[in-house]
């Protein structure tokens, strides 16, 4: 079944809408929230979160492209899951890919005001697109989806040495530009 015909399953308040998107992003979802959490229950548990959140969101909200705002919302709840988690000191899922990007975000007390502004964000999109193909699709399996370095590399068809080069090359790229864009680290 088309997106298209799934949100206007959603639009007419037909529970299959829910099947529906189960059916065809239900192990997307799910491998995002995995991702994060690292922890099958609470996963699985985002994944269903994701469905309530899309069946209370849909409408009024028409997603223009539905796998990214799906995988969106499954990774949001999946953080703030984590977030709960951690503070609980239950787990240490995400703590690998937040390590990785601690050099070249800002520190949390600059991150609020600069997020605020919209413009660390609008950074960030600038230097995504104007990255290659592979390079944007590494790095936001990694860091948007959460995906293994060795998981990536097989889909990049290149050794996990290499995979992990490439990251660590993109992450100074990105601390480098954020540093001559004047926001602090």
């Amino acid at each position: 079944m088309e997106d298209a015909e799934i949100i206007k399953l959603y639009f007419d308040r037909d529970d299959s809408a829910v099947a529906e998107t189960r059916r065809k992003y239900g192990s997307m979802v799910l491998g995002v929230a995995m991702n994060v959490l690292r922890v099958r229950e609470d996963a699985e548990e985002c994944e269903s979160d994701t469905y309530l959140h899309a069946w209370n969101a849909i409408p009024p909200q028409r997603p223009g492209r539905f796998r990214p705002w799906l995988a969106r919302v499954a990774r949001n709840l999946s953080l703030d899951r984590y977030r709960a988690n951690r503070a609980k000191k239950r787990y240490d899922g995400a703590e690998v890919l937040l390590s990785e990007l601690e050099d070249c975000v800002p520190a949390p007390s600059d991150v609020e005001k600069t997020v605020l502004d919209g413009e660390l964000s609008g950074i960030v999109d600038r230097w995504l697109s104007g990255l290659d193909g592979g390079d944007t699709a590494a790095f936001l399996r990694r860091y948007f989806f959460g995906d293994a370095v060795k998981d990536i590399s097989v889909i990049m068809d290149e050794s996990p040495a290499r995979t992990a080069k490439r990251l660590y090359r993109l992450r100074q790229d990105l601390r480098v530009l954020l540093e001559k864009e004047g926001i602090s680290l």
